[in-house]
């Protein structure tokens, strides 16, 4: 067993241990190693007198509202039941999860079960001070750094096989950089090796997983500054690439599915620009509708919008039920992308 499964399977066993209802039982019945080859998790059964309820263990640590719209993507995804298990959910992130109608457990004993009659609801307890975040992905593909490097090969799934140093350019990173992230890859399950060529396995499931991480580690780190503007319809107008920017966001993905109305502009470049604040007269503000963001790739920087999977991770951030169904959208158009390639 590999260390990310062993520490996933701690995690589900402290959860499930920690959780003390009288007359309610929790199982785990750990998948084998074929099983988790497929990408089948844990199976986790709650017994109540005569009755079994099955659920697929979905495990998510350090859960923010930034990373909540990619974890609720992943789990519709899943072809059974999940429930989320993870280090430690607070009460405003509970409330949230049960509105979206999320089962969860964490290591500290929170939970909600709904399975009438059966209803366990348990908020406020924090964690023992002994639990440590020792779950999640521990390698350094999911950094800031890599995340750069992954964000390029899936906007190029067939630049996998390319050299190193072209990788990085179009990246942005060092060249040492890629090294270890392509170390890396082939142990996650994301790069194979077929007829003597690199190629990338799942990506779909890579897009998701960047997604979460990128909202929880890259994003923050790329803002340049935020701001308030009277009027954001200029959005519909391809004139922010005069400025050397890059359409994101909410306004991307309205004008990629037709679905959504933004309510805020994110706009994608080297730095700010004076011309482009007078132009739409963005004045500072650190709740405004515009934020303006660090472009972090070095290829198609002088298309309108972003790349797709930038688009689809922005939408997830914001948490917003409108934005993530458009990201839901936006996601299958960039699979139905990988589909054709392979």
């Amino acid at each position: 067993m590999d260390k990310q499964t062993e520490s996933r399977r701690r995690l589900v066993k402290e959860a499930t241990a920690a959780l003390q209802v009288p007359g309610l039982a929790l199982e785990l019945q750990p998948s084998s190693s074929v099983e988790r080859q497929r990408g089948a998790d844990d199976v986790v059964y709650v017994r109540h007198g005569d009755r079994r309820i099955e659920y697929r263990a979905e495990v998510k640590r350090n859960l923010r509202p930034a990373t909540l719209g990619a974890v609720l993507q992943q789990l519709r995804a899943l072809d059974a039941r999940p429930l989320l298990v993870s280090d430690h959910i607070n009460p405003p992130m509970a409330a949230r999860l049960q509105e979206a109608g999320v089962e969860f457990i964490d290591t500290a004993g929170n939970a909600w079960l709904s399975d009438p009659p059966l209803c366990v609801w348990v908020t406020g307890r924090r964690p023992p001070e002994t639990t440590e975040d020792r779950i999640g992905r521990t390698g350094r593909a999911f950094r800031a750094s890599g995340l750069r490097v992954l964000f390029a090969l899936l906007c190029k799934p067939g630049m996998v096989d390319s050299p190193y140093r072209e990788i990085a350019r179009l990246a942005g990173v060092a060249h040492g950089t890629v090294g270890w992230v392509m170390a890396e890859l082939p142990k996650l399950g994301y790069v194979a090796t077929y007829r003597k060529e690199r190629v990338l396995v799942k990506p779909e499931r890579l897009l998701r997983e960047w997604a979460e991480a990128y909202a929880r580690t890259l994003r923050p780190k790329q803002v340049l500054g935020r701001y308030f503007t009277n009027d954001i319809g200029w959005w519909k107008d391809e004139v922010t690439t005069e400025f050397g920017f890059n359409l994101g966001g909410e306004a991307a993905g309205a004008r990629v599915t037709r679905y959504l109305k933004p309510a805020t502009i994110t706009l994608y470049g080297d730095d700010i620009s004076a011309e482009l604040l007078a132009r739409f007269r963005l004045r500072k503000d650190p709740q405004g509708n515009v934020e303006l963001m660090k472009r972090f790739w070095e290829f198609d920087k002088s298309k309108p919008l972003v790349p797709l999977p930038l688009v689809y991770a922005d939408l997830l951030a914001t948490g917003e039920t409108r934005c993530i169904e458009t990201g839901e959208m936006i996601y299958k158009k960039i699979v139905d992308g990988f589909e054709r390639a392979d």
